[in-house]
């Protein structure tokens, strides 16, 4: 006979004493314990995480261990099953009904490698396990398509509802749509920005997604008809800004940081991140030269109180990565993949942040 007083009760009771680290909450409370399975002296239960790509796992795990080895008993088996169910506060969206979170990864100025930011966040985010969509909102100058090694791709047609609706390529597990995908390579796209507009708007309204736990928004340079246009076609869950650590690109990426700040628009900012923050050499691995400057990403993060998410590292090995249509995360050198990883991580940590203590953001309604 047990000597413990194991019960699904007193399980959930020691289980209260386990705050969630970044919603600061106790994990009971927020419905993150499922499936509780009692045994002599042996305990086995679920915690489904708020994203699979949680860089807080192993600590909320610990703590469910030492709270039940503290207030049931020391010598309590305990088995934790660690799963995920990504949160969003778009309910009842008639537009892209089946994503969760929209994210628009975006910058003051072109040059600082946000396409290649986009495309390995988004290869991180699946690697973690979730369900992740890119849109190319760069309509004259589409990256993408390259960046994943897809330029010949074409995106089929396919009757959904009795509707047509573009069938997005997926490639590395990615689900993605470009103009890159509509037209000859190298042929010039000369449109107003009407046109322009007009296209995105039908990568919302005329594709079928499915369900996607992030699809990330591709946001072309500065702060124009483009980024007007998605904010008024849906409801934005945050916006990221990604900047180098050089003043011209700071003073750039504070004016779109500041755009998404506007009153009219009010998309919440989830952080920056810092690309090429520092040269690494292939054969100098722990060594750092600060080529552009040092520092700039926290300065602009600070100023707007906003938190760094990441510094990306400026290595040879991410420009011949997407110059040869692979995404460098799947690359094995350990600098780039960790890189990535903890700051698609950060990302994840800040959208759940967000759904939880933000109110859903409105369309835009621009008179």
């Amino acid at each position: 006979m047990s000597e413990y007083k194991l019960s699904k009760e007193s399980v959930l009771s020691a289980l209260s004493h386990v705050e969630e680290p970044d919603l600061k909450r106790d994990i009971v409370s927020l419905n993150m314990v499922k499936d509780i399975q009692l045994g002599i002296d042996q305990v086995r239960f679920t915690v489904v995480l708020t994203t699979p790509a949680c860089p807080l796992k192993e600590v909320i795990r610990k703590r469910c261990e030492d709270a039940i080895h503290s207030h049931i008993g020391p010598n309590i088996n305990v088995t934790i099953d660690m799963t995920s169910d990504v949160t969003s506060t778009r309910t009842n969206a008639p537009v892209l009904p089946g994503v969760k979170n929209i994210i628009a990864v975006s910058s003051g100025k072109g040059g600082v490698g946000k396409s290649t930011v986009t495309a390995n966040l988004a290869v991180a985010l699946h690697k973690s396990g979730a369900k992740v969509g890119i849109i190319d909102a760069d309509i004259y100058g589409p990256s993408i398509p390259t960046m994943f090694g897809a330029e010949d791709m074409q995106p089929m047609i396919s009757q959904v509802n009795g509707q047509n609706r573009l069938q997005p390529i997926q490639q590395f597990g990615i689900k993605l749509l470009s103009m890159g995908f509509l037209v000859a390579p190298g042929q010039a796209i000369i449109w107003r920005g009407t046109m322009a507009s007009r296209a995105l708007q039908q990568f919302f309204s005329d594709a079928d997604w499915g369900e996607l736990d992030y699809l990330l928004i591709d946001m072309p340079p500065g702060t124009g008809d483009i980024h007007l246009t998605l904010v008024q076609t849906v409801p934005v869950t945050g916006a990221i800004i990604v900047t180098t650590p050089q003043k011209v690109a700071l003073a750039d990426a504070t004016k779109g940081l500041a755009m998404f700040r506007q009153p009219q628009i009010n998309v919440p900012v989830l952080g920056v991140i810092e690309n090429m923050s520092y040269f690494t050499p292939a054969e100098l691995p722990n060594n750092q030269y600060y080529i552009f400057g040092k520092g700039g990403g926290k300065q602009l993060a600070d100023m707007f109180s906003v938190p760094l998410l990441g510094q990306i590292p400026l290595v040879q090995s991410i420009r011949e990565a997407g110059d040869e249509g692979r995404p460098a995360i799947n690359n094995t050198e350990p600098i780039v993949a960790e890189a990535f990883r903890s700051t698609a991580e950060a990302l994840a940590q800040h959208v759940a942040i967000r759904n939880a203590t933000l109110d859903r953001t409105q369309r835009v309604e621009v008179a």
